[in-house]
């Protein structure tokens, strides 16, 4: 099967060469790492796919890891750039820190990081808004989804609203655990990420 998109399960693994010459990296948690799903069919995977034939100069490295958290993120990025130098960031981390309860300062600080890093870089940034279930209560389930609003207006990038809060509560588009979209969400997913992302796909360097 010829896909594109690098899971880098390690982020230490080198990417792989294509014939393109802008990138984007994928930081996220198991929503774009694909769990769950066959091979290839991932929103990410979906991504790419529309990416070779709308935006051919494009490839995607998926670093996405299940389980990941903002702790997580602020650790792997700065070398994940260095060896990538992607042109954009998506970044898709802060569900499983809602899911232990980590305060919302600690989530900002960390994400706001990551957003730093990637610009320090030379990248541009994509921020994901996550889901946030109530297990805390309304008020944490709150401050978590103004956390997202705020960096995104502080930091000057670009923010996707909850790309899965509609397939959440949509029937037959779950997993059985009820937390992981379905192979038949993906395209919904992508389609809400695409808005966002295809302004941005001016690819002004050739690498060699």
């Amino acid at each position: 099967m010829n896909y594109r998109v690098c899971l880098l399960l390690l982020w230490g693994l080198p990417g792989w060469a294509v014939a393109s010459s802008c990138s984007l990296l994928i930081v996220g948690d198991s929503l774009s790492s694909g769990y769950g799903l066959a091979p290839g069919t991932s929103w990410v995977a979906k991504l790419d796919a529309r990416l070779q034939k709308s935006a051919p100069d494009w490839r995607v490295i998926n670093a996405s890891v299940s389980g990941d958290t903002t702790q997580n993120g602020v650790q792997r990025l700065t070398p994940a750039l260095d060896r990538q130098r992607p042109q954009g960031v998506l970044i898709e981390l802060g569900g499983n820190d809602a899911l232990r309860g980590i305060p919302p300062a600690e989530i900002k600080r960390n994400l706001q990081t990551m957003i730093r890093q990637a610009r320090a870089a030379g990248a541009w940034v994509v921020l994901f808004d996550v889901p946030v279930l109530p297990n805390y209560g309304k008020p944490y389930a709150d401050a978590i989804t103004r956390v997202y609003a705020q960096l995104a207006r502080d930091e000057k990038v670009a923010r996707v609203p909850c790309f899965v809060c509609g397939v959440g509560v949509t029937p037959g588009l779950m997993q059985a655990d009820g937390i992981h979209p379905n192979e038949a969400a993906q395209t919904r997913m992508l389609d809400a990420v695409w808005p966002t992302l295809q302004p941005k796909l001016r690819c002004p360097v050739n690498k060699p």
